[in-house]
């Protein structure tokens, strides 16, 4: 059996940008509306200008999925639900979610609605494509960081899989960045990010100064896999997508033509390539993640020179959608009688039937089939041509060719608006969804989460201590006859699940009775090895039918997220399953799979004790485990003077990284005595929440 080849997913961000995409040779769009998806300053679309959307793209058989990729508060649950609706009512053919919680809910009020997970999600693991699968998902859009041998891994699991191909690449692996919201209160899980990655930073010397501007530890070039089309296809790849809802109609013609001729198995000029390059690049491309080439050469900022390439080529590639391309083949049969004009149009699926007045007798030409065949091929503007023409003719008559040009148009709006028709989806936003039983809460615990084993003291005063799981068996071990010990799965685990499942059982014979998951990837295997799965704040927890999904999955406990107010948090309690808060930590910020320090002078060593510096001069530091790399906050969160302003929870995380033992051990005892904090502390996000 041939595998079908893959469809070509173009963004669009306004109605001129789906126009360029679909005559382009898009065989999908995806857009949002307003309110919830990641491109909150994108044009985005109303209600009716979706239902237009719909209707134009449906005649051409494109398919529209909506983006609702953002994460969900408690209060905004019930109108992204109504979003949802409005859109399944306008006839999109699948919804792209990030909220476990929204996809929960979805699935009730909307059963038989393919739900795609978005890259959000952050999954790049197969036990974690197996897991979006089982929880109902139809297709996973794929980590951008991944490799072609960790893609193809994921292959073959019972659900379709998307790979980012063309466009920009976060430093940050999708849905785990939190510096936007933290320096700015604008949250890139919420479709709000400042990106402030593109502004200047560098390795921190021996004394930290301020970046100078030419700069860029945290700035990617453009993703660009043209030369691996072939290769994903065979893979069996359902879906290849194009990165640019703010980006202008131009590029999203570019990038759409050169894919879909690719995908057609045409071999992109370097005119075309070069098109691509000038209308929008970082210092060029980079396929640096497929092909598993890390390193400064994937660095790149939007220079000036790569602005102004951009003006040459936009009048050229307008001309790329300027009119309509004719994409669907129709045949089409005429007969004329004294009685009747009748036109049948088909495009193999439909048949449309007009009929008109009946010929005249001709008083010195009849019309001939060569005439009517020429009018009737005369479908431009349209999306049709026309393959075949079939005339018959009673002899001797003749027809105003006005009358054969009324047919035309008359059958080709039939067949219009019968390829734009469908059956609406049921849905019914009072469907029962099950709600689970709240947990008692009993007294609040003390969680130190530690970099290294070696931040752990008999003084520490935890009641659990999550080690890394790279920690030797033996050191482990001791630990767990003085202390409950938990080992935290880390979130980045590209291309290390066979080595992370062995590990956790070797920390399960150790001692270890649980295991902390801030991935979808994570929680099957915590649950394999017969360790109690607790979520971390990767899981981006913020709303109660998120914790109700992964309660039903098997989490048995939660860290809320920390882009929450205290007073959101104070919405999901009781919750089904003990639930937690960080209360300390220098936060991350971001998980790159490319160390900034590594790329920018070949080496991440002191990576612990040194971090990154920007344009003022403040240092944040980076911390390297498991093949990836962790950008934290400069100042630790404190609350240890005012926890009585925080909701009352199960547990209160402590994020050790950077500390000692003996500061760690401080720590917890400061905020067990409610004592003064350091000068320099963040009260984080609880008090200003996010956008």
């Amino acid at each position: 059996m041939k595998t079908p080849l893959p469809e070509v997913l173009a963004p669009v961000g306004s109605p001129e940008c789906l126009t360029a995409a679909v005559r382009c040779g898009a065989a999908a769009v995806y857009l949002g509306v307003e309110g919830f998806n990641a491109r909150r300053s994108a044009h985005n679309f109303t209600t009716e200008s979706l239902r237009e959307a719909v209707a134009y793209c449906r005649a051409r058989r494109v398919k529209v999925y909506l983006t609702l990729n953002t994460l969900i508060r408690e209060e905004e649950l019930d109108a992204a639900v109504d979003t949802a609706i409005r859109a399944a009512e306008c006839g999109v053919d699948a919804l792209i979610l990030q909220d476990v919680g929204l996809a929960r809910r979805l699935s009730a009020v909307m059963p038989g609605m393919p739900l795609h997970a978005s890259t959000q999600l952050s999954c790049h693991t197969p036990e974690g494509v197996k897991f979006l699968r089982d929880a109902g998902f139809t297709r996973v859009v794929l980590a951008r960081e991944m490799s072609r041998e960790e893609i193809a891994a994921c292959v073959d699991l019972g659900v379709e899989l998307e790979v980012f191909v063309n466009g920009a690449l976060c430093m940050s692996v999708s849905g785990q960045c939190y510096f936007s919201a933290m320096l700015g209160g604008r949250s890139g899980n919420r479709g709000a990010c400042a990106q402030p990655c593109r502004l200047p930073f560098e390795p921190t010397g021996d004394r930290p100064r301020p970046c100078p501007p030419d700069k860029a530890a945290l700035s990617l070039k453009d993703n660009c896999l043209i030369d691996y089309v072939n290769e994903m296809a065979a893979l069996g790849i359902t879906s290849l997508k194009i990165e640019g809802r703010m980006k202008r109609p131009e590029y999203v013609a570019a990038a759409t033509a050169v894919y879909a001729g690719a995908v057609r198995g045409e071999i992109p000029s370097p005119a075309e390539l070069e098109r691509l390059r000038s209308v929008f690049s970082r210092s060029g491309f980079t396929d640096g993640y497929y092909t598993h080439q890390l390193g400064g050469e994937m660095f790149g900022v939007r220079r000036h020179e790569d602005v102004t390439a951009a003006a040459p080529v936009l009048k050229e590639l307008a001309r790329l959608y300027d009119k309509e391309v004719p994409l669907v083949p129709v045949t089409m049969a005429f007969t004329l009688t004294r009685q009747e004009s009748k036109l049948t149009l088909r495009d193999g699926e439909n048949e449309i039937v007009v009929k008109g007045v009946g010929g005249e007798v001709a008083q010195n030409r009849p019309l001939d089939k060569g005439r009517v065949e020429e009018q009737l091929r005369k479908t431009g503007g349209t999306p049709y041509y026309v393959t075949d023409v079939n005339v018959t003719l009673d002899e001797g008559l003749t027809l105003p060719m006005s009358v054969l040009n009324a047919l035309r148009r008359e059958s080709i709006a039939k067949l219009d608006d019968k390829r734009s028709a469908f059956t609406p989806r049921k849905c019914d936003n009072r469907a029962a969804f099950t709600a689970l039983p709240v947990f008692a809460p009993g007294k609040t615990r003390t969680v130190a989460r530690l970099q290294n084993a070696a931040q752990y003291s008999e003084k520490l005063g935890a009641d659990i201590v999550l080690l890394p799981l790279s920690t030797p068996a033996n050191r482990l071990s001791a630990i767990a006859k003085q202390v409950t010990v938990g080992v935290e799965i880390p979130r980045g685990m590209f291309g290390q699940e066979e080595s992370f499942r062995a590990g956790l059982t070797s920390a399960k014979a150790a001692g270890a009775k649980l295991a902390l998951c801030s991935n979808v990837g994570a929680l099957p295997l915590a649950i394999e090895a017969g360790l109690t799965p607790m979520g971390g704040f990767g899981l981006n927890l913020t709303n109660r039918e998120a914790l109700n999904f992964y309660a039903e999955q098997g989490l048995k406990m939660a860290t809320l997220s920390m882009e929450l107010t205290a007073g959101q948090m104070k919405r999901l309690l009781p919750a089904p399953l003990p639930v937690g808060l960080m209360v300390y930590g220098h936060q991350p910020l971001m998980l790159t799979r490319n160390c900034p320090r590594k790329s920018a002078q070949g080496s991440c060593k002191g990576c612990r004790n040194q971090g990154i510096t920007d344009r003022t001069g403040t240092a944040f530091p980076v911390v390297c485990e498991a093949g990836c790399a962790e950008v934290l906050n400069s100042v630790p969160l404190w609350w240890g003077d005012r926890l009585n302003d925080l909701p009352t929870v199960d547990f209160h995380l402590y994020h050790f990284t950077v500390e000692d033992a003996e500061r760690c051990a401080a720590v917890i005892a400061a905020y067990q005595q409610g004592g003064k904090p350091p000068a320099a502390i963040t009260r984080g996000l609880y008090k200003r929440g996010v956008e």
